[in-house]
């Protein structure tokens, strides 16, 4: 699942922590996360099929910052619809990808909203959603593919949950490969526990509002594609505290510095107390 958009990332051995441990550095794609694989993927494949106009999409930050990572390198304009929660920071850097960046709505779901409303204004222009579909996905389940190529089959993989791209494309990965016995614990933030209320509803669930400072988790609600996998997903939830607490150990430790939606996941495998 290689698109030219993304990098194979290294594994950094955390086994001082816990036996067997290690950290995929996805921080380390040309946009500062993930995204790259199934943004790229998804973006490559509609290019290969047709004229590409223009690139819409709407993301609370790190999504659209991989459409326009990708945008620039096909020179394909991008318009970037953020909620007014993003951080000046984020804005910053989308435009610094030469994205056009439009900031309204209180969360991204309102932020969606005129992104998809704008495409239809747009001929020739491709919506790039942030998380819900499959060929992301498919894009994001390459992170399987390559710790099958570095000699890793884990028991457990953690990962932050916020719309549920990454977990599907986990959850995908391990079922192309036959890794069923692997588990997922899938973290989450107090405030943005969009795949927690779902697990426990048993489908498919909008919060009121987004609370946390994990402003990257900040779906009112998951794609039912996380709920469908036959691989064990168990839901935690973080506070905020943890996740900011466990970027601050992670930076002190490794002198990387990441972003309190990944500080979730981190926090899981920091506390004895969640394990």
């Amino acid at each position: 699942m290689m698109s030219k958009f993304h990098v194979k990332t290294p594994l950094l051995n955390a086994s001082a922590i816990r036996p067997s441990l290690f950290f995929k550095l996805e921080n380390l794609q040309q946009s500062g996360s993930f995204k790259d694989r199934g943004i790229g993927h998804m973006i490559y494949t509609l290019h290969e099929k047709g004229d590409m106009k223009k690139l819409i999409s709407s993301s609370g930050g790190n999504a659209g910052h991989a459409v326009a990572t990708v945008g620039q390198q096909l020179k394909i304009p991008v318009d970037v619809y953020v909620p007014i929660t993003t951080k000046s920071m984020m804005v910053d850097k989308l435009k610094a990808r030469g994205a056009n960046v439009l900031v309204g709505g209180e969360n991204w779901n309102a932020a969606d909203v005129m992104a998809r409303k704008a495409l239809d204004e747009e001929e020739g222009a491709y919506y790039i959603p942030p998380y819900d579909n499959p060929l992301i996905w498919e894009g994001h389940s390459s992170i399987i593919d390559e710790l099958q190529e570095q000699g890793v089959r884990p028991d457990c993989v953690v990962v932050s949950v916020g719309g549920g791209g990454l977990l599907c494309g986990v959850q995908q990965g391990l079922e192309r490969l036959g890794w069923m016995s692997t588990r997922i614990v899938a973290v989450e933030t107090e405030g943005a526990a969009s795949f927690a209320a779902a697990k426990k509803a048993g489908s498919v669930v909008s919060l009121p509002h987004i609370t946390s400072l994990a402003s990257s988790l900040g779906a009112l609600s998951v794609t039912p594609a996380t709920l469908s996998s036959p691989i064990h997903t168990h839901s935690l939830t973080v506070s905020d505290n943890e996740a900011v607490a466990a970027c601050t150990r992670f930076a002190n430790e490794n002198l990387m510095l990441v972003e309190p939606a990944c500080g979730a996941a981190l926090a899981a495998v920091y506390s004895d107390s969640h394990w």
